[in-house]
């Protein structure tokens, strides 16, 4: 007799990852009803699906400004810069900041 429910070829596929990581990704995961195994088999599908990565990978044409790396110059400019902005009227909302998150981003 044959056998009822048997299980499809699988493979262990091991990795190192952050801690933190992990426990933020299984914890969102755990809330969406997925398994880590069951996330990773539709990353390895959309590889395959896009005969590489699901997403883009690049380094951003700007590194982003954190506070903590500007002098105080810079700080003074980079502030500056933001006023006259906002006294030349170019503003959104935050509506249309998330309208521009789902667009770009999607989330």
């Amino acid at each position: 007799m044959g056998q009822v429910g048997t299980m499809a070829n699988t493979t262990a596929a091991y990795s190192r990852i952050d801690s933190n990581l992990k426990n933020e990704a299984e914890a969102i995961l755990d809330q969406l009803g997925i398994s880590p195994s069951s996330a990773l088999s539709m990353f390895y599908r959309q590889v395959i699906l896009h005969n590489g990565l699901p997403f883009e990978v690049r380094l951003p044409a700007k590194p982003p400004l954190g506070i903590g790396s500007l002098t105080r110059g810079q700080l003074d400019v980079e502030l500056a810069q933001g006023v006259a902005s906002v006294q030349a009227g170019s503003v959104i909302t935050a509506d249309e900041v998330d309208d521009l998150l789902k667009v770009e981003l999607g989330i």
